[in-house]
């Protein structure tokens, strides 16, 4: 099921007039893993060893990489969004720019690296569960020197996703992410799974002003045991002790809860959807919960769009075929009763 949260999206008339006067036309700049992800869907795909072959039901090749997922789902939300990352000089990069550049975004600072093929996954998804391999290529090669001061000078937010597989970048996004801050900017991360298994991001998060982990990658980084819906709260309000204006935790089929540095907390339910796919749901809920935070929504209304937003993604197979447009997960969220 999707996930939930809240923020505060949409750019305002106002709020775009303002960005064009102080030289801050972009509203969203991405860095993160830019790769495509190869769907195979059966009722069970796993694969059976000994040359056996088996029929599926579709093999499918889609926008993929929760960064790349996000940047589409906030553009399809109305936002002004550029992406920092590489690709290979190959078929798989050629159609991530091809991509990329049909939903919207501004590619100008992906990096092309002719020696290194370029990242690609395969997912083995049923209709409840899904096997994920990927070749790392050129994921983990972005580096803070690829990111163009006048792109980082011109953009309102900067959004680090998959920050555990960011391995060149990662070490130096505490001084990028405050130097963002410095300049009046606003940051915000997700970091999904970590390969290492460290989940050491303290440095980070002291320069976040908003966290988008789901429950599992919450409890890890802020070292508690499990996490049910009970002491969500206490996992995101131990997240917030470490830095960040912000957190929203998705809760999954429980929906999604934040917490902010001044002691507010809103709940948010999953809406009532039947998924055909969950992939990128997670990252649909960031876009919505981005585009709320910079729309100026509150708390509550945030979360209920980025919700809304999760939900209605899985409505398809692919992280971006059915991401909503604002009015759209605006829509869903009040016949919901999440908005009024």
């Amino acid at each position: 099921m999707p996930l939930l949260l809240d923020a505060s999206p949409t750019t305002s008339a106002a709020a775009t007039g303002r960005a064009a006067a102080d030289g801050r036309d972009v509203d969203l700049l991405v860095l993160g893993e830019v790769n495509p992800d190869i769907i195979v869907h059966a009722p069970d795909p796993r694969p059976i060893f000994g040359q056996v072959e088996r029929w599926v039901d579709g093999i499918e090749l889609v926008i993929g990489s929760s960064s790349v997922i996000a940047a589409c789902g906030a553009a399809r939300l109305g936002l002004r969004v550029a992406i920092a990352g590489v690709v290979g000089d190959d078929a798989f990069g050629r159609f991530m720019l091809a991509a990329m550049r049909d939903h919207g975004l501004d590619t100008s600072a992906v990096r092309v690296d002719p020696a290194v093929p370029t990242g690609a996954t395969v997912i083995l998804a049923s209709a409840t569960d899904r096997a994920i391999l990927t070749a790392a290529g050129t994921i983990p090669l972005l580096r803070a020197a690829d990111v163009p001061q006048l792109l980082l000078a011109r953009a309102r937010h900067v959004h680090a996703g998959s920050v555990f597989l960011l391995d060149a970048l990662r070490p130096d996004l505490p001084a990028l992410f405050r130097a963002v801050r410095v300049r009046g900017g606003t940051t915000s991360a997700d970091t999904n799974w970590d390969p290492s298994g460290s989940w050491d991001v303290l440095g980070l998060l002291a320069e976040t002003d908003v966290f988008l982990p789901n429950a599992g990658e919450a409890t890890r980084i802020a070292r508690v045991a499990g996490i049910e819906s009970a002491d969500a709260e206490g996992v995101a309000r131990a997240l917030v002790a470490l830095g960040p204006r912000v957190v929203a935790v998705k809760l999954g089929r429980e929906g999604a809860l934040a917490a902010d540095a001044e002691g507010r907390v809103a709940r948010c339910l999953a809406l009532p959807v039947d998924p055909v796919d969950a992939i990128g749901a997670g990252d649909s809920f960031d876009a919505g919960f981005l585009a709320g935070w910079l729309g100026g929504r509150s708390l509550e209304a945030c979360l209920a769009i980025a919700v809304a937003c999760g939900s209605l993604s899985t409505r398809a197979a692919g992280g971006t075929a059915s991401q909503p447009t604002l009015a759209e997960a605006e829509a869903a969220a009040r016949v919901a009763g999440l908005l009024p």
